[in-house]
Parts: structure tokens; sequence; C-alpha cells
């Protein structure tokens, strides 16, 4: 299963994180209702499952989604964290998440 954000294409979406993995990459938090994905938050890591497992904005993403929270992971190996960063930066202003950096 994967979703489209951006010019990527992201593994996913999941609504449990046990089917993270981690490693390296960026993630996209996702509220899925009426059949449409609403990006709400995104970010990077070294560890995708364990950052989006222990992340502090757990709490805005469950206040700005009315649906089901999903996650889904673009995972970069061969990227150090300057790399995603960027990615990051560029979906961030793409879709303008409600949760996080503006």
């Amino acid at each position: 299963m994967s979703i489209a954000i951006g010019q990527y294409t992201f593994e996913g979406p999941y609504d449990k994180t046990a089917s993270l993995q981690d490693h390296s990459g960026i993630y996209a938090i996702l509220c899925y209702r009426d059949s449409k994905y609403v990006v709400i938050d995104l970010g990077e890591s070294a560890k995708v499952k364990e950052r989006v497992e222990n992340h502090d904005r757990k709490d805005c993403w469950k206040k700005n989604c009315t649906g089901t929270l999903m996650v889904a992971a673009y995972y970069t190996p061969n990227l150090q964290s300057s790399g995603r960063v960027l990615i990051e930066q560029e979906l961030r202003a793409q879709y303008n998440p409600a949760c996080g950096e503006r």
C-alpha cells in the first residue's frame, strides 16, 4: 500500500505504528475522513517509528482530526538529516499542515 504526498511515494497509510519501520525518513500524519486524506503534520527522523510513537504533538493531531488518524512514511536510507529536512520543508510549504512548524 502506498500514497503519493507531493512528488514522493510514501508507504502506508497505516492506522497503527506497528507497520512502521525504525529507519530514517519523513513521516506524514494524515486524517482520513469522507474518503479523503488530509495532511495534518510532517516531520523527519533517523528512527521514524520511534519518533511517531513518542511524538510531542500527538495532542495536536487528535485535536485536528475528526476522522481516523493515519501515518505514512517515506524512507530515506541514503539521506542525512539535512536532506530529510529539505524534503520536510518542501512538503510543509506545499501542504501547510495544522500541526508543527509553519
